[in-house]
């Protein structure tokens, strides 16, 4: 054994470095390991949210809407421009040279705090102990007083439309295109199919996003998932519910795709095919046989509600542990693990996690949904407002969704915030702060918000709840 750690962490993700730093702040001598290798063939932190999720496809999102906005809305604005090209190639490296900057970053974190990285893959053996196996191949034995399991996920691959990362990509590959394919598919209408959707068709794709599902958009509330989905189409995707694919070809430069719906057996034709059905736990090769942690039939760690596993000093965090595989999540659970590897009483609401899908207009929620309440038999009052009423959404053209605000009837305690809207993410934030603190509707109400805000319409639809809105037609009153 060659060196001993308090704590080792596998992964250097949003959940792995956060716990990484964390621990080391506690006075914890602290080592993590990570295999990941960017596109200069150097080992890059960070993760799948750093180097091919979260942060490159914001990246994108972002220089796509910009290039829509000049193409499409600066008109209204009294703004004149010639015409107006994008440089995909341009807008690609931009998307890297932020991830290269962000990454290292990380590094520079992980040093400061005293953190010691190990580059290569490690395997969790008997006894906390950990191997690691470097870049050259040649290994060596860690020993720890607790490890912290922070794989990670990797995209679900689909028999009928095997992944060639030029035809028919996933979620990585579709980061890296160099030009946009003229007819654009995309397998799965979840948040990555829905964002990387949009990127390409703000760029002039014709996109046909085919969902297995009957239901669009299951985990969000059904009001505001109805208007995302009459927006979004109207934005240009044609998204088709109730289809499942069954096969597909590659044939030259295009791929034919097979599926099935309500009309029976369909066929079309694409330039580029999106695979975005999901993600699966990196668990393979993570565990020796003996390390006496315990896994689902899918490769998911089984870990108590502060994510101990069932060997004493072994953790699991992020996406190879149950919830959602969200970074936030990840990365407050690597606080949380930390702390109580320190001997903090250190613990997480799972109730609060926010949720985002970084369309235009953004949709985000935190809580329960209205659906959720009354199945469950929960009396709510429930209170909306539209941006088409709210003055800085006027202002900046951008009106489209609404903000709604469930609280329970009894207690007026807010139960879920649900934004589909310009700020979504920000407005849902300000909702989980104040639902963390057990506000009511009637507290929310109360705040002064300033003005002109965005935020004011969650006020508005606070205030609605009990019938007090000042700037819509209230339905009830009281």
């Amino acid at each position: 054994m060659s060196q001993k750690f308090d704590v080792v962490v596998i992964g250097a993700g949003p959940g792995g470095y956060v716990a990484a730093i964390r621990a080391a702040q506690l006075g914890l001598k602290t080592a993590c390991i990570e295999k990941y290798q960017g596109k200069e063939g150097k080992t890059a932190l960070g993760g799948t949210c750093l180097n091919v999720g979260c942060i490159p496809s914001k990246a994108l999102l972002d220089s796509s809407y910009k290039f829509h906005e000049a193409h499409e809305s600066f008109k209204v604005h009294g703004i004149s421009t010639g015409e107006v090209a994008m440089d995909v190639p341009t807008m690609v490296a931009r998307k890297d040279q932020i991830v290269k900057n962000l990454t290292g970053g990380v590094a520079g974190l992980m040093k400061a705090n005293g953190v010691t990285v190990f580059e290569g893959h490690g395997k969790l053996l008997s006894g906390k102990q950990v191997e690691v196996t470097g870049l050259d191949g040649n290994t060596q034995v860690l020993g720890a007083e607790s490890v912290i399991l922070a794989s990670g996920s990797k995209p679900v691959d689909i028999p009928p439309a095997p992944v060639d990362q030029k035809i028919i990509v996933d979620s990585t590959g579709a980061l890296d295109f160099q030009s946009v394919p003229a007819k654009l598919g995309v397998i799965g209408a979840g948040v990555i199919g829905l964002e990387l959707g949009s990127v390409w068709a703000r760029l002039g794709a014709e996109v046909t996003v085919l969902e297995a599902m009957d239901k669009f958009l299951p985990a969000a509330d059904e009001q505001i998932s109805k208007e995302a989905f009459k927006v979004l189409s109207k934005q240009g995707l044609k998204i088709l519910l109730g289809a499942r694919v069954t096969g597909s070809e590659v044939k030259g430069d295009q791929v034919t795709v097979n599926f099935t719906n309500a009309e029976g057996e369909q066929q079309q034709t694409f330039d580029k095919l999106i695979v975005a059905v999901g993600r699966r736990p990196v668990t393979t090769d993570l565990l020796a046989a003996d390390a006496g942690v315990d896994m689902d039939e899918r490769g998911f760690i089984f870990v108590d509600d502060y994510c101990a596993t069932s060997v004493p000093g072994v953790y699991a965090i992020g996406d190879v542990v149950r919830g959602a595989m969200l970074a936030h999540k990840a990365s407050e659970e690597g606080v949380m693990v930390a702390e109580r590897i320190a001997g903090h009483k250190s613990q997480m609401n799972y109730d609060l996690v926010p949720s985002v899908i970084y369309t235009h207009p953004e949709i985000a929620w935190v809580g329960k949904t209205e659906q959720a309440l009354k199945s469950e038999g929960v009396e709510i009052n429930v209170g909306t407002f539209p941006f088409a009423a709210s003055g800085r959404a006027m202002a900046a053209n951008d009106t489209a969704g609404l903000v709604k605000v469930i609280a329970d009837a009894k207690t007026d305690r807010v139960l879920g915030v649900h934004v589909m809207g310009p700020a979504a993410a920000e407005l849902v934030q300000q909702g989980a702060i104040g639902m963390e603190f057990g506000t009511s509707a009637e507290d929310l109400g109360m705040m002064v918000f300033s003005h002109p805000t965005m935020s004011e319409a969650l006020h508005e639809a606070a205030l609605a709840v009990n019938g007090h809105a000042i700037h819509i037609a209230n339905r009830k009153k009281r």
